[in-house]
């Protein structure tokens, strides 16, 4: 005998036996009835031996397949013994889950995620990457993070019945679990209300806005916005931090969009600066992971640590409408 016999070739020998057909066999198999047979010739063609009388009747086992019949089971069963054990050292192996996280961790709740992560896993090591949510979605998306924060604009089918079920995104290459929604509210200097007050995103088009970088949310969503216009508005300063963005905004230079928690934790103190009262925009803050590795044990479970701590139930995976997924596709710093 030239080498030992594939598990395959083993398992038509079984079954055959126990059958005494090569249909059925092939059947109970999910093969064809030629690939059975060719099974067969090359396991009598590796043993040298003649495994099976061939009648009319169908298949009866020679003395030889007869006393190879027991070990043949042996060998069968020690390959499933192999394969369980090496899925449960795969289970057993310290694995890494590698977050992206964007603005500040009190807001998305990092420590308590991370906590109650570590917690329900003891083998899971938690990797942290900070970015701005296109950078996060684009490392998931070429396999350098697993998971991550992302800040979308909500879906109008959202903002007249708010809903927190999963969703998908350009064209349903990622999914996302909203957390919580929130608003970016525009911000101007003081002395610009006659300019701001009543005025809606056409008026506001053609003032001087903070340029934010290429990468972030706010940029994107404001071309959006503005481009509807035929012009992307004149940016005259440039900001990456949101405190440093507010700043700029009370020099009197320009406007800005504002997340509404940062401006609420600026309130008691000394502004110059107003708030737009006809504009806005509305905000998921959501988890996301390539749509294709939802149910990986791993992302499964940051998903199920999330919500618990975001104390979201679970749903059902819905994709967004073609018309929503394409006009709503990010808003952050």
């Amino acid at each position: 005998m030239n080498d030992l016999p594939r598990i395959q070739a083993l398992r038509c020998f079984i079954t055959v036996a126990r059958e005494g057909t090569v249909s059925r066999a092939a059947a109970l198999l999910n093969l064809t009835q030629p690939a059975v047979s060719l099974q067969l010739k090359g396991l009598e063609a590796s043993t040298g031996l003649q495994l099976f009388n061939r009648t009319p009747g169908g298949f009866t086992l020679t003395e030889a397949g007869a006393a190879l019949l027991p070990l043949a089971h042996k060998a069968v069963s020690a390959s499933s013994d192999f394969r369980a054990m090496a899925d449960s050292l795969k289970q057993s192996i310290r694995g890494t889950l590698r977050v992206g996280t964007i603005l500040d961790p009190e807001f998305t709740r990092l420590g308590p995620f991370v906590r109650s992560l570590t917690e329900s896993s003891k083998k899971t090591e938690v990797f942290l990457r900070h970015g701005m949510t296109d950078i996060v979605l684009g490392q998931i998306g070429k396999g350098e993070l697993d998971v991550g924060y992302y800040i979308d604009a909500t879906p109008p089918k959202s903002l007249a019945a708010p809903a927190l079920s999963e969703r998908k995104i350009e064209g349903g290459k990622f999914l996302l679990a909203p957390l919580m929604s929130f608003d970016y509210r525009v911000i101007a200097p003081s002395e610009w209300r006659h300019k701001v007050m009543g005025k809606d995103w056409a008026d506001l088009a053609s003032l001087p806005w903070l340029a934010t970088p290429p990468a972030s949310a706010h940029r994107r969503l404001l071309d959006d916005i503005f481009r509807q216009f035929g012009a992307l508005p004149k940016r005259v300063a440039f900001a990456d931090q949101e405190e440093a963005m507010i700043d700029f905004v009370e020099s009197g230079v320009c406007l800005s969009l504002a997340r509404d928690r940062v401006l609420e934790q600026r309130h008691m103190r000394k502004r110059n600066y107003i708030i737009a009262d006809k504009v806005m925009l509305t905000c998921d803050l959501s988890f996301a992971c390539l749509t294709s590795r939802r149910h990986e044990p791993a992302i499964s479970q940051a998903f199920a640590a999330m919500k618990t701590v975001w104390d979201v139930l679970p749903v059902t995976a819905a994709s967004v409408p073609a018309s929503a997924a394409g006009s709503h596709k990010t808003a952050e710093r």
